[in-house]
């Protein structure tokens, strides 16, 4: 299970395989796994030391059957059937993911919640696993490449602009500490995936 990141990751598909996963929305890790999300974020941890036993019979299922769209069908099923039915999102962390689609900042959204600082970026680090800085930056990343997925013929500077980024430079600087590569390689790779992009393999 990866956690919520603030930067990128590399994966080696160089071998033959297969998978299946979803995209949590944030908030959703203390709910399904049992953990705060800021423990399990910035990295990798094997599904077993949350779930234990169930993990390897939920992989078992998933690899007998044969049909992706079945596959992801159960998997889908099997991350419902593990959400408790009273578990809800605290109010202020629940009216900041909202808000920050809206505003980006901070320290208004704290205001709103009537908390101290320092209690609300406690309260958002459990729920969401990143302080909430941090996850406003990766909103306004995420706004920048999915209108380059939709036009990609826009231009950098307008595009940081619209996004909220001071200038160029600085969604240059962010754009490579989150992606890894930089806005033109991106625009060449044109990935299928907004989130996901081959890297060729370098040779020894």
């Amino acid at each position: 299970m990866g956690g919520v990141r603030a930067s990128f990751c590399v994966k080696d598909i160089s071998d033959p395989g297969g998978s299946v996963g979803a995209q949590l929305h944030a908030g959703a890790a203390e709910i399904l796994f049992g953990m705060p999300a800021e423990e399990l974020a910035g990295r990798h941890t094997l599904l077993d030391d949350l779930w234990g036993h169930s993990a390897t019979l939920i992989l078992d299922q998933l690899m007998d059957t044969q049909s992706l769209e079945r596959r992801l069908d159960l998997l889908e099923s099997i991350l419902v059937s593990r959400v408790p039915t009273v578990r809800r999102l605290h109010p202020a962390v629940a009216h900041a993911l909202t808000r920050f689609t809206v505003i980006g900042s901070v320290q208004e959204i704290v205001k709103e919640t009537g908390y101290s600082h320092r209690r609300f970026i406690e309260l958002f680090r459990r729920e969401v696993g990143l302080p909430p800085k941090a996850f406003s930056r990766i909103l306004r990343f995420q706004q920048a490449i999915n209108t380059v997925a939709s036009d990609p013929a826009a231009l950098w500077a307008d595009l940081a602009l619209d996004a909220g980024y001071s200038d160029q430079s600085h969604f240059n600087r962010e754009f490579r500490e989150f992606a890894g590569i930089t806005p033109e390689e991106y625009r060449r790779i044109s990935p299928f995936s907004a989130n996901y992009v081959p890297i060729p393999r370098s040779t020894p």
